[in-house]
C-alpha cells in the first residue's frame, strides 16, 4: 500500500461562529480548507497558501491567525470567528458598516482577511493611531486600494465602538 496515499483521520470538535462543530478532518487539513470546502464558508478567501497575503486571517480563539497556516486538528476545542459570524441579526458589524460606509473595498478579495485582522486590533486597541492601524495590517495585502480608505474605515469603526460603549 503506498504510504502516500495513507491519510490518518482526527474527529475534532471546535466552534465556528458560536456553532459547536463535529468534524472529522485528516492530519494535513489546513483551517481554511476546513472552513472553506467542509463547513462551506466562503467568506474566508484563499490567497497565497503561504501566509503572506492575509486573505485567509480568522479569529482563533480571539487572536487573528492567518488559517493557511494552521491544521484544523490545532483548533480541537477552539473558538474560530469567520467573518460570516461578525454579522448579528441582520445587523453588520461596526467594521463591516464602515467599509461598507467609506467603500474600503475594491475586488473584495482580502476584504474578508482584513475585516478579521482589523477586529483583532480593535479589540487589542480600541483607539489606534493611523500608524499603529497601518502596522497592524501589514501582514494583509491588498492589490488594489492603496489602503486609503481602509485605514478611514477602520478609524470610523474605532470611533463608532467608543461611542457606543460609553
Amino acid at each position: 500500500m503506498d504510504t502516500f496515499a495513507q491519510r490518518v483521520k482526527h474527529s475534532i470538535s471546535v466552534t465556528i461562529n458560536g456553532e459547536r462543530r463535529n468534524v472529522e478532518v485528516d492530519s494535513r487539513t489546513l483551517l481554511v480548507d476546513l472552513i472553506r470546502e467542509q463547513l462551506h464558508l466562503t467568506g474566508t478567501h484563499i490567497g497565497c497558501i503561504e501566509g503572506k497575503c492575509g486573505a485567509c486571517t480568522v479569529m482563533v480563539d480571539g487572536v487573528a491567525q492567518k488559517s493557511c497556516l494552521v491544521f484544523a486538528v490545532q483548533t480541537e476545542g477552539s473558538n474560530v470567528l469567520t467573518v460570516e459570524g461578525l454579522e448579528k441579526d441582520g445587523i453588520l458589524d461596526p467594521l463591516q458598516q464602515s467599509f461598507w460606509d467609506i467603500h474600503a473595498a475594491q475586488c473584495g478579495y482580502c476584504t474578508s482577511g482584513m475585516l478579521m485582522t482589523s477586529k483583532w486590533l480593535l479589540q487589542e486597541n480600541p483607539k489606534p493611531t493611523r500608524d499603529q492601524i497601518r502596522m497592524g495590517l501589514s501582514g494583509n495585502l491588498c492589490r488594489c486600494t492603496g489602503y486609503v480608505k481602509i485605514v478611514e474605515a477602520i478609524e470610523q469603526a474605532a470611533a463608532t465602538l467608543q461611542a457606543t460603549a460609553t
